[in-house]
């Protein structure tokens, strides 16, 4: 029996896997395959770079764990999928479907070349809880109103988890290449977060736990407020796949508050099935406003650098660069700043989150960097965000401030979301860079 190829992408995880389990299904050498494509890692955060690594190590001991490996190669993706089917024999490339422009062209390339060599293509569901195209609208191909896609979402059959492979093996004299640290030295560009998370199928699981056992209950009373930092820090593990969305949203929902914290991962499948209808969603608005936007460099960079003179802004802003993470409240807060305040473009801010976030899905920041811009799927575009509101409402006593922005670390009270109101204002810290309309 010919060979099939597993061609991983980001769905790095032997549990509940569709195109791996389909093809230990089959009863033929499985040959999984991972492509570090430069198109990609040239331009990936080196915080996402230094989460591959470590998922690319646990996946290749998890593969080995049951007779099989991990084959890593450089290159271009398509190109060295099909030079591997040849060297093995392969009749067949599964891979999980995915959805930005990227992937699309991706994929559509691999089907055309491997047609043309008598290879097949099967691609399998995977990224999302409801693959896109499942829920469609009467008389639309996607919904663009979240709010009708949830119910109709919770309201669809997902499909079942399926188990890992028992037993995989290798076609004979196939090489698994060097390690992930090798194929990935030197890729990837922004700062690597001194507090980053570990990556890998193994912590995700960990924290998972963790998080169903000890966080999860409280999450619908708790995951605004920015000093609980009450969320589950999952974003990564599921943009790396090295959790399953629905095998985590079936395990939330047998916990108390699961429905809640679940209703996030609809937002996530939400963002996913507007991308693939608008593959474009990172470079033209999705909902055009006519918006009349600045040019300000020098804003653009106190903003980039925490240093706006808006404490709440900053704490945000200098969370991301320590964590490669920030709480999805302070990425609002962050983004209404830029967008909503000093009138820079969406598309500078999600530019620089794309470059440091560990999570950093296309689908999720760039939709909802529209969404708060007011170019994408938000039924009030034109919503006003007070920010000392914001402050004083998510980060009551200024702890979440105190946490990222040194410089205030002795104020208090409401000082601390205004600090240029103080009696004695903070020296080394600047006044804010716009009048923020109080």
């Amino acid at each position: 029996m010919r060979p099939i190829i597993v061609l991983f992408t980001r769905d790095l995880r032997v549990r509940d896997h569709p195109a791996l389990a389909a093809a230990a299904d089959r009863g033929a050498p499985v040959v999984p395959l991972f492509v570090v494509d430069p198109a990609i890692t040239s331009r990936a955060a080196r915080n996402r770079i230094a989460y591959l690594c470590e998922a690319l190590a646990g996946l290749r001991g998890a593969l080995r764990a049951v007779g099989g490996g991990l084959v890593l190669r450089c290159g271009d993706t398509v190109r060295e999928a099909l030079c591997l089917a040849h060297e093995t024999g392969a009749g067949r490339i599964h891979l999980s479907a995915d959805v930005s422009a990227l992937a699309a062209a991706r994929s559509a390339r691999l089907r055309r070349e491997a047609a043309a060599v008598g290879v097949e293509v099967a691609e399998f569901p995977g990224v999302t809880v409801v693959a896109p195209g499942e829920l469609v609208p009467a008389g639309g191909d996607h919904y663009k109103v979240f709010t009708p896609f949830w119910r109709a979402w919770e309201a669809h059959r997902w499909r079942d988890v399926v188990a890992a492979p028992r037993l995989l093996s290798l076609p004979t004299g196939v090489s698994e290449g060097g390690t992930p640290e090798d194929a990935l030295k030197g890729a990837g560009v922004g700062e690597l977060s001194p507090s980053r998370q570990p990556g890998g199928e193994q912590e995700a699981r960990r924290r998972l736990s963790a998080w169903l056992s000890n966080g999860c209950s409280s999450y619908e009373r708790l995951h605004d407020d920015l000093a609980a930092a009450a969320t589950s820090r999952l974003s990564a593990d599921l943009r790396f796949g090295c959790l399953s969305p629905v095998e985590t949203a079936r395990a939330a929902l047998e916990h108390p508050g699961g429905r809640s914290w679940v209703r996030q991962l609809a937002w996530r499948d939400f963002h996913h099935q507007v991308t693939a209808a608008f593959p474009g969603i990172a470079v033209r608005d999705y909902r055009p406003r006519d918006v009349r936007w600045r040019d300000d460099e020098d804003a653009l960079e106190a903003w980039r650098g925490g240093r706006t003179g808006v404490p709440i802004v900053d704490a945000g802003m200098r969370q991301l660069v320590a964590e490669g993470f920030m709480h999805n409240r302070a990425r609002m807060i962050a983004a209404a700043f830029l967008t909503r305040h000093l009138r820079l473009h969406w598309r500078h801010g999600a530019a620089h989150f794309h470059a440091l976030l560990t999570d950093g899905d296309v689908a999720d920041n760039c939709g909802n960097w529209q969404w708060v811009a007011g170019t994408g799927n938000d039924t009030r575009p034109n919503r006003r965000f007070n920010l000392l509101r914001q402050s004083r409402r998510f980060d009551r006593d200024g702890d979440y401030i105190r946490r990222h922005v040194a410089e205030l670390a002795g104020l208090s009270g409401p000082d601390i979301h205004a600090p240029w109101r103080a009696r004695t204002p903070p020296v080394d810290y600047p006044i804010p860079l716009t009048d923020l309309g109080e």
